[in-house]
């Protein structure tokens, strides 16, 4: 029961956090600058991490992918296969998983500090909604990322994956044939669907390590103790959104 009323909990805290920041959505405009740098946070820091990962996912695919398909004798689709995986799945979900990991953390760390520290109960003194100058930003500029971060990691892996498919002796397709296939078989719909669930995971990561920094209470303990929770909570509600949403958009 206790785990039930947590769980209620922190669901209710999380929806009331999101409508209190949608309400500062008029102040966005005089928020540019601390908007721009949320953007270089998520999105520019983690596109090296996010570009190495893809490529290498792609390539794995590929590589696995080809030695099954060739005892069919079907290698030559292997360019749909990767093509498919990454748009729909693999690159939506990865990034998801890496701004969890990578950036949900140190959100939650950082707001955690500030609401242990007093730091946001002096915001609170000043009339200055945390809502409005720690959130809304970071909500605003995940939206803004997330599709840049998955189109850059759907392009590298399919080129990781046409490099495998070229120099691989048991595929050995040219990287004309592979990507012929790639278009023929992705189409936009695959894409925009990726795109949609990257905005859905990015969104529900930085608001629940939003809430759950703001919410810590105790002392320097409790600070790890928080990032933990964040990053395992948005790793769940990652998984379990995907499923559902997959259900929806197929």
């Amino acid at each position: 029961m206790k785990q039930l009323n947590n769980i209620l909990e922190g669901f209710g805290s999380t929806w009331l956090l999101l409508v209190r920041s949608l309400s500062y959505t008029a102040t966005l405009p005089r928020q540019f600058g601390r908007f721009v740098e949320q953007c270089y946070l998520i999105g520019y820091t983690t596109l090296p991490i996010v570009a190495i990962l893809s490529f290498f996912i792609g390539s794995v695919l590929a590589l696995q992918a080809g030695r099954s398909m060739q005892d069919f004798g079907t290698q030559q689709f292997i360019g749909s296969l990767v093509g498919l995986s990454m748009a729909r799945e693999l690159g939506p979900v990865m990034v998801a998983i890496l701004l969890a990991g990578r950036v949900g953390s140190a959100i939650a760390a950082e707001l955690a500090s500030m609401k242990v520290y007093q730091e946001v109960d002096a915001l609170e003194t000043m009339n200055i909604p945390p809502a409005r100058m720690l959130v809304l930003p970071r909500l605003a500029a995940v939206l803004v990322m997330m599709p840049v971060l998955t189109i850059i990691g759907d392009l590298v892996g399919w080129f990781g994956g046409a490099i495998v498919a070229k120099y691989t002796k048991i595929i050995s397709i040219e990287p004309e044939s592979y990507f012929a296939v790639l278009r023929h078989y992705t189409h936009f719909n695959d894409v925009i669907n990726g795109l949609m669930k990257a905005e859905l995971f990015g969104f529900v990561v930085v608001l629940v390590c939003c809430n759950i920094g703001l919410n810590t209470r105790g002392g320097p303990r409790e600070i790890g103790a928080s990032v933990t929770r964040a990053v395992v909570v948005s790793l769940i509600l990652i998984l379990v959104l995907d499923y559902f949403v997959t259900q929806v958009l197929t």
